[in-house]
């Protein structure tokens, strides 16, 4: 999969930049292709417990690329973010920042062949199995399946690859001879962003947004779930269930006994917390590299 990025890159009338990437093997199947109708999953906490970027950066520390207090640091930010609930602007800004560091001077090789190896260690045990199966009806009735995620689009399509789905919808950032500039193309992929990307992707793949359906966890992903003819809340925060019950939307929980109580991880939260963890573990590794 290394040095194979291919990311279509959208913008809309008004300005509002998306980004997508398809998985490198479309999925197979015998089922005639339903062109007009597609699937769009949320990523962290809907597809898998907890949040991709923090798996994967849980994998970087056990390659040495950052410390465990690190690791331990942002575990206790992310936890505070969820019970404060909150995800101001300035929030998003700080994430945005964080990413924009977090890619700088990374080659897209190197980012998709630990994706690679890190969803074997630490996100397959991960992926919520009712979830799966909803991806694979879609899948079985010929429609297309796209993860919609804040990570790193080359994160999300490797999961979506893993997972013998269409492809990815995520952050993109900019890319000179096969290494990240630091500078993302477009915002962080997030709230109404998430539904922006949705729509430019279904105007250029030829979707019916009425027959197309979007499952996520949570509210923050308002925007998108209304965009579509069916929206499904999987594993949903309070904000989110509540908002389901009022419009009469399917509701999957996934999550049993102890499960069901733990709090789960904003993507935008984690994305930024983790990133600044990351961040400085990769300045230090490459500054010991340099070094030695």
């Amino acid at each position: 999969m290394a040095g194979t990025r291919k990311v279509t890159v959208s913008t809309d009338a008004h300005g509002h930049t998306a980004g997508w990437s398809e998985a490198p093997s479309a999925p197979a199947t015998t089922v005639p292709p339903d062109p007009t109708a597609a699937a769009f999953f949320d990523v962290d906490n809907t597809m898998m417990q907890g949040a991709s970027i923090y798996w994967f950066a849980r994998g970087l520390a056990a390659r040495k690329y950052f410390t465990t207090g690190d690791l331990a640091r942002f575990a206790w930010q992310q936890a505070r973010f969820r019970l404060l609930a909150t995800e101001h602007a300035g929030d998003m800004s700080q994430a945005k920042e964080a990413a924009l560091a977090f890619v700088q001077g990374w080659r897209v090789d190197d980012i998709e062949r630990l994706a690679d190896e890190i969803f074997d260690e630490l996100m397959a045990p991960r992926i919520w199995a009712g979830t799966r199966r909803l991806a694979q009806r879609h899948l079985d009735a010929g429609e297309r399946v796209w993860l919609v995620s804040a990570a790193p689009v080359e994160i999300g399509r490797v999961i979506a690859a893993r997972l013998g789905l269409t492809g990815a919808i995520g952050t993109v950032a900019e890319v000179v001879d096969g290494a990240y500039t630091g500078r993302l193309v477009g915002d962080l992929m997030h709230g109404p962003a998430k539904a922006e990307a949705v729509t430019q992707l279904a105007a250029v793949e030829g979707l019916d947004l009425d027959r197309c359906a979007a499952y996520s966890d949570s509210a923050n992903d308002l925007p998108m779930l209304s965009a579509v003819g069916r929206a499904v809340a999987v594993n949903p925060d309070p904000a989110l269930l509540r908002q389901a019950r009022e419009q009469g939307w399917d509701v999957r929980d996934f999550r049993t006994g102890r499960r069901a109580v733990r709090i789960a991880v904003p993507s935008t939260a984690a994305a930024g917390l983790v990133a600044g963890a990351v961040t400085a573990g990769l300045a230090l590794h490459r500054r010991r590299h340099r070094e030695a």
